[in-house]
C-alpha cells in the first residue's frame, strides 16, 4: 500500500466515522422532537402530507387558510377544527428535521462509496440499507398521518427508528480502528454475552410497553382534555402499572450486567465507560418517569423520557458490538488497516 493510498484510507475512515456519529446525533434529536410532537398533541398539526394545510410552508394564522378549511380538513383534525399555529409549526419543524436526517443519511451513503473498492464493501451495503429504511420511515410517517395516528403505525414507526439507529451505530463502531481491542480478555464472556442480549431484549420490551402507555394516554387525553393533566396517570390503568413494574426488572438486570462487566474486564476500557453511561441514563430515565407520574405529566418530561430510553439501548448495543468485535468479521480488516497506517 502506497503512502498516498494510506492517506486516502485514513481520510475516508475519519470522514465516514464522523458522519455516522453526527447522523446518529441528528437521528436522536429527531426522536426527541417526535416526542415533543406527541406530548403537545401536535401529531395532526399538519392534517395532510407532505404539504401542511395544502402549502409547503404552513400558515401562521387562520386568515391565511381557505375559508372552507374546516370542511376540507375537519375530518382529519378529529374535531379540532380551530387552527392552532403552535401545533402546526411543531409538526412542521418535526418534518423538516426528518428531511434533514434523510439528507444526512444520504451524505453518509455517499461517503461510503469508496469502500466499494476495498474489502469492506459491507460499509456501503449497510449505509444503503439505512438510506432505504429512512425513506421507508418517511413513507410510514405519511401513513401515520393518513391513519390519524393509528397506534400500531406509531409503534412500527418507533421500532424502525431503533433499527436505523442500530445500523448507524454498527457502522460507527466498525469504522473505528481500535474496536477489536475492547472485547479482548473478558472473563466469563459467554455468560456476559447472554446477559447483554437479555438486557437489550428487556430494554426493547420496556420501550414497547412505554409506547403502549403513550397510546393509552392518547385515549385518556381525548376523554379528559389537556386541562386535566393531573388526572391522566390515574386514568391509564393496567398498561401504566405494567410499564412501571417492568422498570424495576430493567434496573436490576442493568445493575447486575454492569457489575459483571466491571469484574470481568481488567483495567479501564470503553466498555466500562459506556456501562457507567448506561446506568447514569437509566437513573435519569427513572427520574423523568417519576416526574411524569407525580407532577401531572409535564410536557418536557415525555420527550426526554423517550429519548433517554433510545440512547440507553443504543449504548447497550454499542457495548455488545465492542465485546464481540473479534467475532463480527471486521477486526481482521481493522488490524490490517491499523498496521498499514503505522
Amino acid at each position: 500500500m502506497t503512502s498516498s493510498t494510506k492517506l486516502i484510507d485514513l481520510r475516508v475512515n475519519r470522514r465516514f466515522r464522523r458522519l455516522t456519529l453526527n447522523t446518529v446525533i441528528v437521528l436522536y434529536f429527531l426522536i426527541m422532537v417526535g416526542g415533543v410532537v406527541r406530548s403537545t398533541g401536535a401529531g395532526m398539526g399538519c392534517p395532510d402530507w407532505p404539504k401542511c394545510f395544502g402549502s409547503w410552508i404552513p400558515p401562521t394564522e387562520a386568515s391565511q387558510l381557505p375559508l372552507n378549511y374546516k370542511e376540507v380538513f375537519g375530518a382529519k383534525l378529529k374535531g379540532e377544527v380551530i387552527f392552532n399555529p403552535v401545533k402546526t409549526w411543531i409538526e412542521y419543524v418535526n418534518r423538516l428535521i426528518g428531511a434533514f436526517t434523510g439528507i444526512m443519511i444520504f451524505i453518509t451513503l455517499l461517503a461510503s462509496t469508496p469502500y466499494l473498492k476495498s474489502n469492506r464493501k459491507s460499509f456501503f451495503g449497510y449505509s444503503f440499507l439505512a438510506f432505504i429504511l429512512v425513506g421507508f420511515q418517511g413513507w410510514l410517517g405519511s401513513k401515520v398521518v393518513s391513519s390519524e395516528l393509528h397506534p400500531v403505525m406509531i409503534t412500527v414507526h418507533m421500532l424502525l427508528a431503533i433499527v436505523i439507529v442500530f445500523i448507524l451505530i454498527y457502522l460507527f463502531i466498525r469504522s473505528s480502528y481500535s474496536a477489536e481491542k475492547d472485547g479482548k480478555n473478558i472473563a466469563n464472556k459467554g455468560l456476559i454475552d447472554k446477559v447483554t442480549i437479555l438486557v437489550l431484549v428487556l430494554s426493547l420490551i420496556q420501550i414497547l410497553l412505554g409506547t403502549q402507555v403513550r397510546e393509552t394516554m392518547d385515549e385518556v387525553i381525548r376523554t379528559l382534555g389537556y386541562s386535566e393533566r393531573a388526572g391522566w396517570i390515574g386514568a391509564l390503568g393496567v398498561p401504566f402499572y405494567i410499564h412501571r413494574s417492568f422498570s424495576i426488572l430493567v434496573l436490576i438486570s442493568n445493575v447486575f450486567w454492569i457489575n459483571k462487566i466491571n469484574h470481568s474486564i481488567a483495567g479501564e476500557s470503553r466498555i466500562k465507560q459506556l456501562g457507567k453511561g448506561c446506568l447514569a441514563i437509566l437513573g435519569l430515565e427513572i427520574v423523568t418517569g417519576i416526574v411524569m407520574a407525580y407532577l401531572g405529566v409535564p410536557p418536557f418530561a415525555q420527550p426526554v423520557h423517550l429519548t433517554l430510553a433510545i440512547i440507553m439501548i443504543g449504548l447497550q448495543f454499542m457495548m455488545w458490538l465492542l465485546m464481540n468485535a473479534d467475532q463480527l468479521a471486521w477486526s481482521r480488516d481493522i488490524v490490517k488497516l491499523s498496521n498499514d497506517l503505522v
